[in-house]
């Protein structure tokens, strides 16, 4: 494919390295000299030097046509223009790093849509959500990068009988605007279809709004799930994203950030979290916050050394779980001996992205959930595609298959039977393996 990457830091080398490595023809603009220079010197690929918020810049690098432009500098408005830029001269698909949650705060306007850009980007929330789901469940769904994050995910275990078990899916008359995503057995994952009946010893996801999913959770459960002790050393766009999407009836979470101001903010913005003001690198500050109970400790200070050296104190004193972010992969091979159980590179987790959406048709993004056969699916709705020509009930859609989420220009939600699809709209489909073909065939119009 035809790829180009503006911004030559350390995110954009590290991409652009691994997409030559996968056989792509990439071409990398910076506008520092230096930055040209290193590319040039270590990679096999075509350097240009200018302003990527430039046009001309743009022209010389070849975007028109290209498969794919990432913005990635470290300005998220260069990269918000740029991206913008790239794709009314022709670029298929286009991607933009951003820092700022403003970006990626719909509730005050819609920075993707206006910009027509296919995806926002941030390094730290994609963090956040791998430790998430690292805490929740390895194998576990996550909707937070699909759908604008305006859909949330909730993993239910089926500890006990309850009403429910036994019961074939579609007899549940759950609230049209939930939807069980998926049912974890004895190890294996799979996509939940109407005639299964949920098993005790299941974990099944609920995917929908979280009002809705809080109405119907009891409906699965006699009693509450036991609190997941969870503490949070950093209190940074990384731990806030982490806090916000974990705390809830299943965690309990603490944020323990040493910046005074930065605490008032996250005291405001996490409605049930505890936060503490006080220095999680220093062990004694641990041993006294009781850190030693708690059931997972995730280090994302912003510094890696401070991270492992955290996650280390964290493991002697009694915590039972470590996760830590740490960027420098010079470090890989260092933190599982040191007794750190899931280390997060945020460079890694943005490559794994990136690659998700090197595809051709009407395909978006596509990416595997770990453990299993499930493929999620964000597609492109086309004019003409033969998934616009019934309602979702009377399409040819595998057995193997779930419309998650339907994006439309105005909000997201999870479909109901009688819904028809649209030019316009997007699609978040899980899809096992061996139906991935089928599923694209009905969004394809050159298969109509």
């Amino acid at each position: 494919m035809q790829i180009v990457v503006l911004g030559a830091g350390t995110v954009g080398t590290s991409i652009a390295n691994l997409l030559c490595l996968h056989g792509h023809s990439v071409t990398v603009v910076d506008s520092d000299v230096d930055y040209i220079r290193r590319v040039n010197e270590t990679l096999d690929i075509r350097a240009v030097s200018g302003s990527a918020s430039q046009s001309s810049v743009l022209f010389q690098a070849g975007v028109m046509g290209i498969d794919l432009c990432l913005a990635v500098t470290g300005d998220d408005e260069v990269n918000l223009v740029a991206a913008s830029m790239s794709k009314a001269m022709g670029a298929r698909r286009t991607l933009a790093r951003v820092f700022a949650p403003v970006f990626r705060d719909m509730s005050t306007f819609d920075y993707q849509r206006h910009f027509n850009i296919d995806r926002l980007l941030s390094l730290e929330q994609l963090s956040a959500m791998e430790l998430a789901r690292g805490i929740r469940n390895p194998g576990s769904v996550t909707m937070e990068n699909f759908a604008k994050g305006e859909l949330e995910v909730k993993e239910v275990g089926i500890d006990e009988a309850t009403p429910s078990v036994g019961v074939p899916l579609k007899n549940l008359k759950l609230s049209t605007g939930i939807r069980i995503g998926s049912i974890l057995r004895e190890g294996k994952m799979r996509i939940a279809g109407a005639e299964d009946a949920i098993q005790v010893g299941d974990r099944i996801t609920l995917i929908g709004q979280r009002e809705d999913i809080d109405e119907v959770t009891d409906v699965f459960r006699k009693t509450a799930e036991p609190k997941i002790g969870v503490v949070i050393a950093g209190g940074g766009e990384t731990g806030y994203h982490l806090a916000r999407s974990l705390e809830g009836e299943r965690c309990a979470v603490v944020v323990m950030e040493s910046s005074e101001e930065r605490c008032e903010f996250l005291a405001a913005n996490l409605k049930r979290s505890t936060v503490l003001q006080v220095d999680a690198t220093r062990r004694a500050v641990l041993e006294e916050e009781r850190v030693g109970s708690a059931d997972v400790f995730v280090a994302c200070t912003g510094d890696d050394e401070n991270n492992i050296m955290a996650g280390v104190e964290a493991r002697e004193i009694g915590a039972k779980r470590i996760m830590s972010i740490v960027g420098r992969p010079d470090y890989a091979n260092v933190v599982g001996k040191l007794g750190i159980d899931l280390a997060v590179s945020p460079r890694e987790v943005m490559a794994r992205q990136v690659m998700s959406f090197l595809n051709s048709g009407p395909v978006i993004s596509r990416s595997s959930l770990p453990g299993g056969s499930i493929e999620v699916l964000e597609i492109e709705v086309i004019q003409g595609a033969p998934a616009t020509e019934h309602v979702l009930a009377n399409l040819p859609l595998p057995s193997a298959c779930l419309i998650a989420a339907v994006m439309k220009e105005d909000y997201v939600r999870v479909p109901g039977a009688d819904d028809r699809l649209v030019a316009g709209d997007t699609v978040v489909a899980l899809v096992d393996d061996s139906a991935v073909e089928d599923i694209i065939s009905l969004f394809d119009i050159n298969g109509a």
